[in-house]
């Protein structure tokens, strides 16, 4: 039985590993269409990010429980879990944002992991490998026609051969860029012409609503695996997973801008980072709220464990920060 555990761990760890192209002038690379250049006058100010929080027993399980996505709310969680035996989207609820999360319930989508919704929340894309894709894993979509029926998402439709190539695609997060009427997806591959491992993407949204052709995010790449690209409201801000330093972490990178370059991405530190995998960020629609994955033995996990610090099988956490002072 410890032999059987030990070999799934070692699978989770490198399934985090795995999930876990701007011009010199400093605008959006080609391909992606130009916004005004909508400085913020008053950027949002926050304070350091507090050490995590366990989501406890009744979302987080035994099992795998890894990359969340928060709705516009903050009242419905949705995360991928094998709990089942194999990976699919669950969903947790809670009555309001000072509450606890309730018992998860799994969602249709299965075969699947890594969901982001939509800013409208009619949509939930993810990452599947289920037949009728192009590659490994592919980037996918479902749609409901109710967003408050968390278990009311229709067949997914597969994103297309601008987006998912022979290789695989991970990660997604839609950015709609408000002011300017654009939606921008981000996501990982390791297609050829990175930089090399996994690295961010993106994919400008047509008026059919189809995507269009796919293009290398280079300050956000690097030669190591970068993915699961997660970006505030604002689109001044955006999380990432990598390894860059050793081990999966999570960092951060801003801009002033939606037109500008993102700047260097910055590790988020020993607060919120272990020295196990920490990975899979989702932003609450305000910005104060970091749910992401850890494998650590931090208060609260559900376990099994190997080890006094671990590593153990994925939960997931909370991180939070007060907003100091800016735009809402």
């Amino acid at each position: 039985m410890m032999t059987a555990l030990i070999h799934r761990r070692m699978f989770l760890v490198a399934v985090a590993s795995t999930f876990a192209c701007a011009t010199e002038s400093g605008e959006l690379p080609s391909g992606v269409p130009l916004a005004s250049p909508h400085a913020v006058d008053d950027p949002p100010q926050f304070s350091d990010w507090s050490a995590p929080v366990n989501l406890g027993p009744l979302a987080n399980s035994t099992g795998a429980d890894m990359n969340p996505t928060i709705s516009k709310t903050g009242f419905s969680l949705f995360f991928g879990s094998d709990r089942s035996g194999v990976f699919g989207i669950w969903v947790s609820q809670r009555a309001g944002v000072s509450e606890s999360w309730g018992p998860a319930r799994p969602t249709p989508v299965d075969r699947a992991n890594q969901p982001t919704l939509s800013p409208d929340e009619h949509e939930l894309f993810f990452n599947s490998a289920r037949p009728g894709g192009f590659g490994a894993q592919d980037l996918w979509v479902a749609r409901r026609h109710d967003k408050r029926d968390d278990v009311g998402w229709q067949n997914a439709v597969n994103l297309g051969s601008d987006v998912n190539t022979a290789a695989t695609e991970l990660g997604p997060g839609l950015w709609d860029d408000e002011a300017n009427g654009t939606a921008l997806l981000y996501f990982t591959s390791n297609r050829n012409g990175g930089l090399g491992g996994n690295d961010i993407y993106v994919s400008t949204r047509r008026p059919d609503n189809s995507f269009g052709p796919a293009v290398l995010v280079e300050e956000l790449s690097s030669p190591f695996n970068d993915s699961e690209p997660a970006i505030r409201r604002d689109g001044l801000e955006i999380f990432l997973t990598s390894d860059r330093s050793g081990g999966a972490d999570l960092w951060v990178a801003t801009r002033s801008s939606v037109v500008d370059r993102w700047s260097t991405p910055v590790n988020l530190g020993p607060v919120v980072n272990s020295s196990f995998a920490d990975g899979g960020a989702a932003l609450s629609r305000d910005g104060t709220e970091l749910y992401f994955h850890s494998n650590a033995n931090r208060p609260g996990n559900q376990g099994p464990c190997f080890g006094e610090l671990g590593p153990c099988f994925f939960d997931i956490y909370v991180s939070t920060r007060s907003k100091l002072r800016g735009s809402n």
